[in-house]
């Protein structure tokens, strides 16, 4: 299975410096945890919220569990990193990016860990596909601080962020690498997370970044294929399996091409 496709439906934020979200994460069902260095955490806690991120790395087994460090141009970026890539974590996020240049200048000092890039400015934005391009092992929309930088307004169909949806979904596909939808900010309406996590899944996206436990077992059902469509993808693999060498097949009265066979096995690559 590619980078691309390994299950990361919901990829749970979780602040480093409080123990008590640290503890409940280790039984949550996020396939991803991200242990929160930046926005999550005060200035004043930021060595805290190292020194526990650290600690923390190896608790969360088999999940990826990726760090999300304070920015390189910060007070704090450095001595995250050093610190980070001591404790390998499966990955390390990267924010408030700006271009290719920001991602080679943090690979030289990771050790080989691998990097999340966090697509969250107007320029990362316009820069999303050489970003993609550079080395990292995934895109991550931060919504809320690209929104803050756009002079934009949050919109229920989040129709003035469709384009930088769409950006990045076909600059990490270009580069074949996953691609994560933004957060979702209100906790308590979850038929907007439902059709929210929808729109991510129909735009392309991978899974979705999450900011609370509440919002997990919605996230995994929108992101997994459902039975029907398991179902349909199996027909299409058995009829190709039986005729190998046919490009295009009739299957229940519709034309089926090798196209919908990739299709197919990424849907079961989904499912599993």
């Amino acid at each position: 299975m590619s980078k691309a496709f390994k299950s990361r439906r919901s990829i749970l934020y979780v602040p480093a410096d409080k123990p008590r979200a640290l503890e409940k994460a280790r039984g949550l069902d996020a396939d991803c945890i991200i242990l929160d260095l930046e926005d999550a955490v005060a200035p004043e806690a930021k060595a805290l919220a190292r020194t526990a991120a650290c600690a923390a790395v190896g608790d969360f087994s088999p999940r990826e569990v990726i760090v999300r460090i304070n920015a390189l141009s910060s007070p704090w970026g450095r001595k995250d990193l050093a610190a980070v890539k001591a404790a390998r974590p499966d990955a390390i996020a990267l924010p408030k990016l700006k271009d290719a240049e920001d991602v080679i200048a943090a690979r030289a000092l990771t050790d080989g860990i691998a990097l999340w890039a966090m697509i969250e400015t107007p320029r990362s934005v316009l820069n999303a596909a050489e970003i993609a391009g550079a080395g990292v092992a995934a895109l991550v929309l931060g919504s809320n601080d690209l929104l803050k930088d756009m002079g934009a307004r949050h919109m229920p169909d989040r129709v003035n962020l469709q384009a930088a949806m769409s950006l990045c979904v076909m600059a990490a596909r270009a580069a074949g690498i996953a691609v994560l939808d933004g957060v979702h900010n209100d906790l308590n309406d979850m038929d907007a997370l439902a059709v929210a996590c929808r729109q991510a899944r129909d735009f392309g996206f991978d899974g979705k970044t999450l900011i609370h436990p509440g919002q997990i077992a919605l996230c995994n059902a929108a992101f997994t294929p459902s039975p029907e469509e398991i179902a349909a993808a199996r027909r299409v693999v058995e009829a190709f399996a039986a005729n190998p060498q046919a490009g295009v097949l009739m299957l229940e009265g519709r034309m089926v091409e090798r196209l919908d066979l990739k299709i197919a096995v990424r849907t079961l690559s989904r499912a599993t």
